[in-house]
């Protein structure tokens, strides 16, 4: 226990310093950036394509969708990992701590404008919080929580940013470090978070059906709010087949979660119907699975009364 407050203690005197060094977009907001992120986010919205439309709404220039206010300044993808500059010092303490996985809880974004094309973002990370050690359905850990703020090339800012992840110590190592005579400890099964939105949903799989939201016919998935192209609140939902191809996939080595067999292909589906789910393999080896490949769904029931989508090969 005294080991464990000394790390939080360390990990709390970054609280209030810069996450990491501030960053500046390398590239100013552009159309084929706009345009290539609202082809990959299935958003069809005229007003980040269509003069006319921008027009009406009294742009004279190219505007990003308000959700890639993040996108401009993110640091750039590298085979070897991040840099030093890129690292967070308090993310690497607690990694030497033991608390080696990581993942991303949650994300509040607040956006002063539209960002129009030729701004040029900047934005600046301040490590706003470091919680107490949590158990969670990941292991124990602690969540830490960045504050960003973002401005353009006047240092006007234009939006705002709270990103909090989970950096956590996976079961495996938590299983290592306990004693050889302690009894082994089930953990539960991750869930997912359940809404108003997507209860549907989940209420099918129970009914081994693969439900898609429907929108006057033109569907969607994951289930939304509302129509990104209308605005309509009005929807219904379809039966998918659940036949489709493989899209793409990756095989997860790491980190290893209970329930799970590893090595573990995650596949993304386009099925029939011309929506994409994500979900994973059964019964098949990682090297036969493969991009192009016919698959159909099956439904798991990992827990008592919890049911998820699975694909094997048709």
């Amino acid at each position: 226990m005294t080991e464990q407050n000394d790390v939080l203690a360390r990990a709390r005197e970054f609280v209030g310093t810069e996450a990491t060094r501030p960053v500046t977009a390398r590239d100013p907001v552009n159309q084929p950036m706009i345009r290539r992120w609202a082809e990959a986010m299935g958003d069809q919205n005229p007003l980040w394509h269509d003069p006319a439309s921008r027009a009406a709404a009294g742009f004279d220039r190219p505007v990003a969708p308000p959700a890639m206010l993040e996108v401009w300044t993110m640091a750039p993808y590298r085979p070897g990992g991040r840099t030093a500059e890129d690292s967070m010092a308090v993310l690497n303490l607690l990694d030497a701590a033991g608390y080696t996985g990581v993942v991303a809880t949650n994300i509040e974004q607040e956006y002063l404008r539209y960002l129009e094309e030729g701004d040029v973002i900047s934005s600046r990370a301040i490590i706003s919080d470091v919680s107490d050690e949590k158990r969670t359905g990941l292991g124990i850990g602690h969540f830490v929580t960045m504050d960003y703020e973002f401005t353009d090339q006047k240092g006007e800012l234009v939006g705002r940013m709270k990103f909090r992840v989970l950096k956590f110590k996976p079961p495996v190592a938590q299983a290592a470090a306990a004693p050889t005579d302690a009894a082994p400890k089930k953990f539960p099964h991750p869930r997912p978070s359940i809404t108003h939105d997507n209860a549907f949903f989940w209420e099918g799989l129970k009914q081994r059906k693969l439900l898609i939201q429907s929108f006057g016919g033109r569907l969607i998935h994951p289930p939304v709010p509302a129509c990104p192209e209308t605005g309509s609140l009005d929807w219904t939902t379809v039966e998918a087949s659940g036949r489709g191809v493989i899209h793409s996939f990756v095989v997860m080595h790491q980190p290893q979660l209970p329930g799970f067999e590893y090595p573990l292909p995650v596949v993304l589906v386009e099925l029939e119907e011309g929506v994409r789910i994500i979900a994973n393999m059964i019964d098949a080896k990682p090297e036969d699975v493969t991009i192009g490949k016919a698959v159909t769904v099956d439904f798991v029931e990992v827990e008592p009364d919890y049911i998820l989508p699975a694909f094997r090969l048709a």
